[in-house]
């Protein structure tokens, strides 16, 4: 293709953001660049002033990075970046990036707009020019095809947009089907997954922050290099996901993909924010979607949307995962069901034992379901009072009211709430006067020590995390979709790793604001 020969191939196509304030740090951020990627763009705008910016091209002069494609960028504010002088100044700081070996700039349509004959041809910058257009509010009506000749006498394109829907977004990296040297950059948290798709769709660049983020959506390059491999997803690639909203806490990507390079599965799994399901199911086929993860709050709003369910998904009226066939039919099943028994079965006998619910959503009907086939009594207690008297009355259970949780006592006690979910931890859905029982367990899986089994442990009470449940509901969506021996240790490690890392994570920010 026409991007192979502009901006090289493989790890090449994924370009590093460096971005700070100091020449200092730009420098340690370009190292750290190079030991993933050969293209680093240097943004030269988010120095904090001249001499910052002469120190990190005086350094960038002296370096022997052969190989590399050193892309310098010097975004005025009118333009969305951070530099406040004039155009002169602009292109003064592009030819000094020359000067100290860049071969690329990025001049952005508003600067080409003003200058004679809408070309920096006569000035001596970098030999490349890469063309940037940029759309902070919303993803604009687009050609059918890009011809980077007729577009000021430049070298490539690219079109940065705000995704305000995942149709959005995939109109842009359609466009970089039919295009050759384009780059297509859809922004914002919905756009993400198209973003991480781009390279795959044709795009000649997929940009991805050493540092700090300077885009909304953003994917560090460690995720984008490690965690979805952009550079090597290829039209073949299988395409799944998890759908949510919110769903940037999800651990779900974390625990697909490092299955999928366990068992060298040529497969990618992303976070898609759903807000209309609408909006996600036309992008489906488009993007190539094998499979999902239902979560909160489509999980039951999927149903109508499915050509075939399995039977006992249906009886217990909620989804968590669904099979996109050959035909492009959608089948959903329920694997919480699967999760919740792994995960208390290693505690406890559940038949013949009094298990309460917390709440009464999706979830809580997977478990509900779930533990009466196990032969458990089960008792729901939920702040809509209608609908956790119809989950009672489906299972053959009762419904307890808040105030007698007081006094009534059960084998176990299950929140399948929200409350207390990252990022918004430290809260408790549940007080300890109101745990009476053996065991608690919490079904949000981040943080992996939940406020409310920190209240459980200090009363004596054994605690079953939510990653349990997560990991094994995980494993039966993964070898759903694979049809393969899932590398369930593998996906656990990894799953714990990264809410271990939180904690401390967590930790060393209480230190600091304590210190300061």
């Amino acid at each position: 293709m026409g991007q192979a020969s502009r901006f090289g191939t493989g790890k090449g196509r994924v370009c590093a953001v460096t971005a700070a304030g100091s020449a200092a740090e730009m420098r340690r951020q370009v190292q750290l660049a190079l030991r993933s990627t050969p293209t680093v763009e240097l943004r030269l705008d988010w120095l904090r002033n001249d001499a910052e910016r002469a120190k990190l091209l005086a350094w960038a002069g002296k370096q022997n990075v052969g190989g590399a494609a050193l892309l310098a960028t010097c975004r005025r504010i009118a333009a969305g970046g951070k530099f406040g002088g004039s155009i002169e100044a602009q292109l003064y700081w592009l030819m000094q990036a020359r000067e100290a070996g860049c071969g690329w700039c990025d001049v952005e349509v508003e600067t080409l707009r003003e200058l004679p004959g809408n070309s920096v041809r006569g000035y001596p910058v970098p030999a490349r020019v890469l063309l940037s257009v940029h759309d902070f509010d919303r993803t604009p009506a687009l050609p059918r095809e890009i011809k980077v000749p007729e577009h000021g006498d430049v070298d490539a394109m690219k079109i940065a947009a705000s995704a305000r829907t995942i149709g959005d977004s995939v109109r842009l990296v359609k466009l970089a089907r039919r295009s050759k040297n384009f780059v297509a950059v859809p922004m914002g948290e919905i756009g993400l997954p198209a973003r991480i798709l781009a390279l795959r769709e044709g795009s000649a660049l997929a940009y991805a922050p050493v540092g700090e983020a300077t885009a909304p959506g953003q994917v560090s390059l460690r995720e984008m290099m490690e965690l979805y491999r952009a550079h090597k997803l290829t039209r073949r690639t299988r395409v799944y996901g998890v759908i949510a909203n919110p769903v940037g806490h999800s651990l779900s990507p974390l625990m697909h993909n490092t299955g999928f390079v366990a068992r060298g599965v040529d497969a990618v799994y992303l976070p898609f924010l759903v807000q209309e399901l609408k909006d996600f199911l036309a992008a489906v086929e488009p993007l190539g979607v094998r499979g999902f993860s239902v979560t909160l709050p489509h999980k039951q709003a999927i149903l109508k949307h499915l050509q075939e369910i399995d039977p006992l998904a249906a009886e217990i009226g909620a989804v968590n995962t669904v099979v996109v066939r050959r035909d492009g039919s959608l089948y959903g099943c329920n694997t919480d069901y699967v999760g919740v028994l792994r995960a208390l079965e290693k505690k406890m006998r559940l038949r013949g034992r009094r298990v309460l619910i917390f709440g009464a959503g999706g979830a809580a009907r997977a478990v509900a379901f779930a533990l009466t086939h196990a032969g458990a009594s089960v008792a729901i207690c939920a702040r809509r009072e209608k609908v956790g008297k119809e989950l009672a009355r489906s299972v053959g259970g009762g419904f307890v009211p808040r105030r007698a949780l007081r006094t009534e006592k059960f084998e176990a006690i299950i929140n399948s709430t929200p409350v207390g979910m990252h990022p918004h931890g430290g809260v408790s859905p549940l007080s300890a006067g109101e745990l009476h029982c053996r065991i608690v367990m919490d079904l949000i899986n981040r943080p992996l020590r939940t406020e409310l089994l920190r209240v459980a442990a200090k009363k004596g009470i054994a605690t079953v995390s939510g990653v349990e449940m997560f990991v094994a509901q995980g494993v039966a969506q993964w070898e759903l979709w694979t049809g393969k021996s899932a590398p369930e240790a593998a996906m656990r490690r990894a799953v714990l790793e990264r809410l271990r890392a939180d904690e401390t994570e967590t930790r060393a920010g209480k230190n600091r604001r304590a210190r300061g």
